[in-house]
């Protein structure tokens, strides 16, 4: 486990001619008691990796969907501390890498050593803190690289290509490329200048680039995909999961080797 796993899974669908699809989910959304099953029935669908969201008040980065679901979590009293028992108990049933999102604030309160020593034993690859900036990376980076845990950057659309540049150097496992000026949330089209922005990402950077924020359907994940090496979908599927409509969600994740077979 760990960032060295994550990089081999990417790196093992890209040499098949494949894009990466990571499917975002709030921890805990319908009862922690369905958490597990719930990343099984992703990996089933054929995730290369899901990013799981950690339930928080104050969510910054998140629109109305995470936001909603992050609530329906913390209603149901779904907490760090439960996620992270659950995966220590049965991550081995999960055959992904796992990458967390979550703030910076839950961290600090669990404890910075405590909680990456906690996620190692959980089998936590990377961590995405989209309120944590490189500048006070040094709050974590120790922690991580202890415990092989990758720290994943988020490069938005503002970025210039000197921050750009720094956030490449930085990033592990794979550069999260912000595909609008916002938060989270379904959009109905993509934004004519991100193919530009994704490839100088992609100059830039030594892992792979995936795009989120906004992406809610195959022909989005097709189109960002031509750009990049793959998408984040988080509010899209949290409202599939909600409906449990489990074949549009491997619909969205069949795009992005359609798409690659396509192109060759």
């Amino acid at each position: 486990m760990g960032k060295v796993f994550m990089e081999q899974a990417f790196q093992y669908e890209l040499d098949k001619g494949n894009k990466l699809f990571i499917p975002y989910i709030m921890a805990g959304d319908r009862g922690i008691e369905s958490f597990i099953d719930t990343l099984k029935q992703l990996e089933e669908a054929g995730a290369t990796a899901i990013e799981v969201g950690i339930p928080f008040s104050d969510p910054v980065a998140d629109g109305p969907t995470i936001q909603n679901a992050g609530k329906r979590a913390l209603e149901k009293g779904v907490n760090l501390q439960q996620v992270l028992d659950e995966l220590v108990q049965r991550r081995e049933e999960i055959g992904v890498p796992l990458v967390f999102m979550t703030y910076i604030n839950p961290v600090f309160k669990y404890g910075i050593d405590r909680f990456f020593t906690r996620c190692e034993e959980a089998g936590v690859d990377g961590l995405i803190i989209p309120d944590l900036p490189v500048e006070h990376l040094d709050l974590v980076s120790t922690p991580a690289e202890k415990h092989g845990i990758a720290i994943i950057q988020l490069a938005t659309l503002t970025s210039s290509r000197e921050r750009i540049s720094e956030l490449a150097n930085l990033t592990e496992g794979f550069l999260y490329a912000v595909t609008i000026n916002g938060t989270t949330g379904a959009r109905n089209a993509v934004n004519e200048k991100i193919g530009d922005h994704l490839q100088t990402l992609k100059e830039y950077s030594k892992v792979p680039v995936l795009a989120g924020f906004g992406i809610s359907t195959p022909d989005q994940v097709k189109e960002m995909t031509e750009n990049c090496d793959g998408v984040v979908v988080g509010s899209r599927i949290i409202d599939l999961l909600q409906e449990n409509r489990l074949s549009e969600i491997k619909e969205l994740i069949d795009a992005v080797k359609v798409n690659s077979l396509q192109s060759k």
